[in-house]
């Protein structure tokens, strides 16, 4: 029986890490559509800048958690943010010389630092007693709160600091980074085990087959695919009705704080009622979120369907993180966490690209109505995961 205590000090340190993990994407996303309008002829590719950035974290998921595996949760995390700073550094250039293309690039490589930054709630999980590892992941998730906030307010803050126009926000993204880098190195997660570092265990083909697998990976990427979808969608939606942009920005401010303030609580709710319910009862808040998007066009509502999106996503994807934890062995950990998260990516990727076009051709409404499918198939797939652990005489709790 393992007598592993809680490491409380590499969670907080963890939770800053993710914090910074934010402060680089949203002050990126929050600046990508002005530069990419700025550097493109074809309006039409303002936004390509977070789908590269998306694709380069999907392109990475897999050899990242391999990476980790080989030489540890620290070295690897340093190792995301020293990447960082290179795709940083790029984009700067790529504003100074006006390339679009060059900016891509660096998104593309930014977008790699996410790949391992996702891996902060695994290893939280990893510094935890069994008991307490839904609470460690949701607190380390937590941390997004603040980034949330700072990174916009960053970008903003830096966009006119030199000739260029945003060209100091990325070296102020570059010195987060650095700063990003300073704290995982003080980072102690237990370094991989023999087992872990030579692979093996199951075939991946036969790990995905799993029923566990199945809904954790569907509450992850079809949380996270329609929670980006419709929170990319807004403020083109809310400008569309004739709201401000500062409108818009509050909306997505709350939405943030609706994603990551829960993360207090939800650990608890998955310890004491179980992953599976939290799991259900975020699609039901998804739910409740395309309702109020139904019910009018007040910013009132955008603001309170973004807001139960936020919360929704929260308790499907940290649901779905410790529901996977039961999913793989110590040898098969890396393989089976990087097939999760590229499935992630690959959802996030077909949303970012898709939002804008759907919401011009099919309408706010429409694309919410359009959501409700995916939301009632995680839904469904967590009570037949449910119903088969009844029947087999398994607990509902995870």
């Amino acid at each position: 029986m393992s007598t592993m205590r809680t490491s409380y000090r590499d969670i907080a340190l963890l939770a800053c890490c993710q914090a910074l993990l934010l402060v680089n994407n949203a002050g990126l996303i929050a600046m990508n559509g002005l530069i990419g309008y700025a550097l493109v002829a074809d309006k039409a590719y303002a936004t390509l800048g977070v789908t590269t950035f998306v694709l380069g974290s999907a392109m990475a998921t897999m050899p990242a958690s391999l990476w980790m595996a080989k030489v540890g949760r620290r070295r690897g995390f340093m190792t995301g943010s020293m990447i960082a700073i290179v795709g940083s550094a790029i984009c700067a250039l790529a504003l100074w010389l006006a390339s679009f293309s060059l900016y891509c690039i660096g998104t593309a490589i930014i977008g790699v630092y996410t790949a391992f930054g996702l891996q902060y709630r695994f290893a939280a999980a990893e510094v935890a007693a069994p008991d307490f590892k839904a609470k460690a992941i949701s607190l380390v998730l937590a941390g997004g709160i603040a980034g949330g906030f700072l990174g916009p307010e960053s970008s903003k803050w830096a966009k006119d600091l030199l000739p260029v126009p945003f060209l100091g926000s990325f070296l102020v993204l570059s010195a987060i980074a650095l700063v990003a880098f300073a704290v995982q190195s003080l980072v102690r997660v237990p370094l991989p085990s023999a087992a872990e570092r030579d692979g093996g265990g199951r075939s991946l083909a036969e790990i995905v087959r799993q029923p566990v697998f199945v809904v954790a990976a569907l509450a992850g990427a079809l949380g996270y695919g329609v929670m980006n979808l419709l929170m990319t969608a807004t403020p083109l939606a809310m400008s569309f009705c004739a709201h401000p942009y500062s409108a818009a920005a509050f909306v997505i401010e709350w939405h943030v704080v609706g994603m990551y303030a829960p993360g207090f609580v939800t650990g608890t709710l998955i310890k004491r009622f179980g992953a599976l319910p939290t799991i259900i009862a975020g699609a039901l808040l998804m739910a409740a979120c395309v309702a109020f998007a139904l019910s009018g066009n007040e910013v009132w509502q955008f603001w309170a369907a973004l807001v139960l999106l936020g919360v929704g996503w929260n308790f499907m994807y940290t649901g779905g993180t410790a529901l996977l934890t039961h999913a793989y062995a110590p040898a098969e950990k890396a393989k089976t966490q990087g097939a999760n998260d590229l499935l992630v990516f690959a959802a996030m990727g077909v949303s970012s690209f898709s939002s804008g076009a759907l919401v011009s051709a099919a309408g706010w409404e429409r694309m919410n109505v359009g959501a409700l499918p995916f939301i009632i198939v995680v839904a469904l797939a967590a009570a037949w995961l449910a119903a088969l652990r009844r029947r087999s005489g398994a607990k509902l709790a995870t």
